[in-house]
């Protein structure tokens, strides 16, 4: 009985710290958190943290760029989305519907593409025996050719290296082209993903946000996607009249296949900062395999029609669509462009719209508090 009670009192004498040893022995102090090692330790794997961040960053960059137009297209198609459940059409009907009229647009595009550059082409390079002739026959281009000894140099210019540049540089073209084709298809196949899961991803983030703040983040940002639906609704709008302004153009001139190079124009009007001049290009081009004088119509007409679409239909549509003052629309654009291309062009007026709505209904009420 004593040596049960000895027992006993020893094990309440001992240091609570015995009890957590376990059977490797009792922990030991803790690592001085301010330890120059410890401290250049974490400073060194932050740093290479940090660069591992931004390499994978680098390398990914082109697939982050894609996964954002993607999800751009989709905040904007959206609002046809919507609009068609509200007519009772199930979601994923829903989606298959404004992803065919997505598809069915492109593929006109291109299809309307192809047979005005094939004719426009073959009767260009049919054509090329009579330009020689004239050339041959003006007296002032054949002083000119023996004067400056052209044939011998355009003969030496043609050699092996020159061959083998011209042959690379179609390969190059080859590769940009098949490039193109796959980011299209990239763009397209996420689209229509995001689409399908759009509610899910936007319930998702809501539900990231603490509920204390999440009923007015909600409202914040569903204005805010309503903004980029907006947009495209305007940019739309934008690309049907210029595809309008060169059907009659062309009807006015009597250039083949009319109805093409206005589904031309208005499909590259879409594309941010080199669209509308890619269009204007091919009608212009056309316009000079029919004749000098139409080429410089359509010339002349582009020049004028970009500089109206750009400092007057494109801020006016913006600021009646997307709430947006002119001036901040065409600065936003130009910025936009400056800073991040193709993608800062096509971020950059639903961008400022949300800058304003921040400022306005976050920034200056919390200014007025204090």
């Amino acid at each position: 009985m004593d040596e049960a009670q000895g027992d006993d009192t020893d094990a309440l004498d001992r240091p609570a710290e015995d009890h957590l040893a376990g059977r490797f022995g009792r922990p030991g102090e803790p690592l001085d958190r301010r330890s120059p090692f410890l401290i250049g330790l974490l400073g060194g794997l932050g740093l290479i943290l940090a660069y591992a961040i931004f390499l994978g960053l680098r390398n990914a960059a082109s697939i982050l760029v894609l996964i954002f137009i993607a999800l751009f297209l989709a905040i904007g198609l959206n609002p046809a989305v919507v609009r068609l459940r509200s007519w009772g059409v199930p979601r994923g009907l829903a989606v298959a519907i404004v992803s065919l009229t997505v598809v069915a647009l492109l593929a006109g595009g291109v299809v309307a593409l192809i047979p005005p550059l094939v004719s426009q082409t073959t009767e260009l390079i049919q054509n090329v025996p009579d330009y020689i002739q004239s050339l041959q026959r003006n007296e002032t281009i054949n002083e000119l050719v023996q004067r400056y000894d052209i044939v011998n140099r355009v003969s030496s210019a043609l050699n092996a290296g020159t061959v083998g540049n011209a042959v690379g540089g179609v390969v190059g073209v080859g590769r940009m082209v098949a490039g193109t084709l796959f980011n299209l298809l990239t763009v397209l196949v996420l689209t229509i993903y995001f689409m399908a899961s759009f509610d899910r991803i936007r319930e998702t983030g809501y539900s990231l946000v603490p509920a204390s703040r999440r009923v007015r983040v909600r409202l914040l940002t569903d204005e805010i996607l309503t903004k980029v639906g907006a947009y495209m609704v305007g940019a739309l709008s934008i690309a049907v009249l210029a595809g309008a302004s060169t059907w009659l153009l062309a009807v006015i001139l009597g250039l083949a296949y009319p109805f093409a190079l206005a589904v031309v124009v208005a499909v590259t009007d879409l594309i941010p900062q080199i669209g509308a001049t890619l269009g204007a290009i091919v009608v212009t081009l056309v316009g000079f395999a029919s004749s000098l004088t139409k080429g410089i119509v359509c010339l002349v007409f582009f020049l004028l029609y970009q500089q109206i679409e750009n400092y007057l239909i494109y801020p006016n549509v913006m600021r009646r669509s997307v709430k947006v003052s002119d001036v901040a629309a065409v600065v936003a654009a130009l910025l936009g462009v400056a800073l991040f291309g193709v993608v800062g062009a096509l971020v950059a007026i639903p961008m400022v719209a949300a800058i304003q709505l921040i400022v306005r209904e976050v920034v200056i009420p919390s200014q007025e508090a204090r």
